[in-house]
């Protein structure tokens, strides 16, 4: 019975997300009223009413665990994963609640299951670790207006580039405070954005750019190679196709291992042929690969659609709000970058690294990486904007990763403090050393206007400041110093 009623409630979320497509592909000067009101699931004409109620539109915003996380013990990876996927879902079905009218109960609903899940996960912790009881001080969620792209608060959002972890003491504290302001307030007044305000969705009209309108912001091409005295000029070329192969799935093996549908949103990959949830680094060492030179790496990222209306009820796809076909990229490049400061030294194999952050829209842009530009005009670089390009100009979207190790980890419990990036100058924090900078470049022909979008998790509407890209160097360690050898004496190897 409860599959059917998740089912149902899928089915439903697809049906809205099926008007917003549609109305996004309208195009013309009615284009953002036509499109809001499709979002808000209204079905009144008032343009005025439609206006007010797309500045009144919300989503839901929650702390996020997994970007807290400082110590998993290998026993409770498992059940840390399970914990990690429920919690998304939870955060769904309260989006899902509160666009269809859900009433005054949807945030303390929500709280009460992420509290009971929250609890699981950290009794699997206590087990073999110490009880990190400020995931309990995290169960408490309020509400965003959409409007405010980027306005989570930055002070509490959690800049990891430093190295630094949060202060367990300061953490509580500021949990317990936003537990008290959400149950004194959120759930009295919170729900008066929704009764079908709610934007569902998305992307919005607002949330595109003509390129040509955008001012340069970049020396050339993002991420360029380092140059001068002193500096690792060489770069390494791998070549591992655009995905042909058709290989997709919603896991993420990096940050929900164990756990089918752990992303809730279609991974694109090249480079290892069998990298799915439960992929441990003895399979993908024994795995098959899409690069010609033997290269077993793992490289992901969300799908880009075409939003065509064309839905698939499967996880990822339409069962978790992610509608249109999937655009095959035009071509994808993976670079290999030196330092500014001088020599890099090689990866450790199975070393995992995620850049960018799927849910910026809603903590903020503290991790948010992925840029998106236009060929030809890649001296203009937006973050939190998609790209409408002049004919014949495909869409460009880039990653560049973290290019500073700690020496030490492979992975860490948020898949973040273990690597970090070099200041502006190319240097690395203290007890961290440089290594090649992977420069993931991706491009795409896409239809003309307002006509895609990148998976993203419901609650995020599919912001283009959610884009992220993943990596676990699956280098044999040969090819590794192949790599490492050609950027350090300024060579251009492939």
């Amino acid at each position: 019975m409860r599959q059917k009623q998740q089912a149902h409630k899928r089915s439903r979320l697809t049906n809205r997300m099926l008007v917003a497509a549609a109305a996004l592909l309208l195009g013309g000067g009615g284009l953002a009223v036509v499109a809001t009101t499709a979002l808000a699931g209204n079905s009144g004409t008032d343009t005025a009413t439609d206006q007010q109620r797309t500045t009144a539109a919300t989503t839901v915003k929650c702390p996020d665990v997994g970007d807290r996380l400082r110590e998993v013990p290998r026993g409770a990876q498992l059940q840390v994963s399970k914990g990690l996927a429920a919690l998304d879902a939870q955060v769904a079905d309260a989006y899902q609640r509160m666009t269809e009218g859900g009433g005054s109960t949807v945030l303390s609903d929500l709280k009460q299951k992420r509290q009971r899940t929250l609890g699981t996960m950290a009794d699997a912790i206590d087990r073999s670790a110490k009880r990190p009881d400020y995931l309990l001080r995290m169960s408490g969620c309020t509400y965003q207006p959409t409007g405010e792209e980027g306005a989570a608060d930055q002070d509490s959002a959690k800049s990891y580039q430093s190295g630094q972890y949060p202060n367990s003491d300061q953490d509580q504290q500021q949990d317990q405070g936003q537990d008290q302001g959400q149950d004194q307030g959120q759930d009295q007044g919170g729900d008066q954005g929704d009764g079908g305000q709610g934007q569902v969705g998305g992307p919005s009209p607002e949330d595109f750019v003509d390129i040509t309108s955008v001012q340069p912001n970049a020396g050339g091409p993002p991420f360029a190679a380092p140059q001068g005295d002193g500096a690792s000029t060489g770069t390494f070329v791998t070549e591992c196709g655009r995905n042909e192969e058709g290989h997709f799935n919603s896991d993420n093996v990096i940050v929900t291992p164990g756990v089918s549908n752990g992303a809730h949103h279609v991974h694109d990959y090249v480079g290892n042929v069998s990298t799915d949830a439960f992929s441990d680094d003895r399979k993908l060492s024994e795995s098959d690969t899409t690069c010609n030179n033997g290269d077993q790496s793992t490289h992901y990222w969300p799908v880009l659609r075409k939003l065509d209306g064309t839905s698939v009820h499967e996880p990822g796809a339409g069962h978790d709000g992610n509608i249109g076909s999937v655009l095959q990229p035009a071509s994808v490049t993976l670079q290999f970058r030196g330092s500014q400061q001088g020599q890099v030294q090689a990866m450790p194999r199975f070393l995992r690294i995620i850049t960018g952050d799927a849910k910026a829209f809603t903590n903020g842009t503290a991790n948010a990486n992925a840029s998106w530009s236009c060929e030809g005009f890649e001296d203009r670089q937006l973050k939190d904007k998609y790209p409408i390009c002049p004919d014949g100009a495909n869409v460009v979207r880039t990653f560049a990763f973290q290019n500073c190790w700690d020496g030490r980890s492979t992975d860490s419990a948020n898949h973040r403090t273990h690597v970090t990036f070099s200041d502006e100058n190319g240097a690395c924090p203290n007890g961290f050393t440089a290594i090649p900078q992977l420069v993931q470049r991706i491009t795409y022909d896409v239809p003309q206007g307002n006509s895609f979008a990148v998976d993203s998790f419901p609650e995020q509407l599919h912001k283009p400041v959610t884009d992220h890209g993943d990596f676990i160097n699956v280098m044999p360690d040969d090819l590794m110093s192949k790599a490492v050898n050609c950027i350090n004496s300024g060579r251009n190897c492939t």
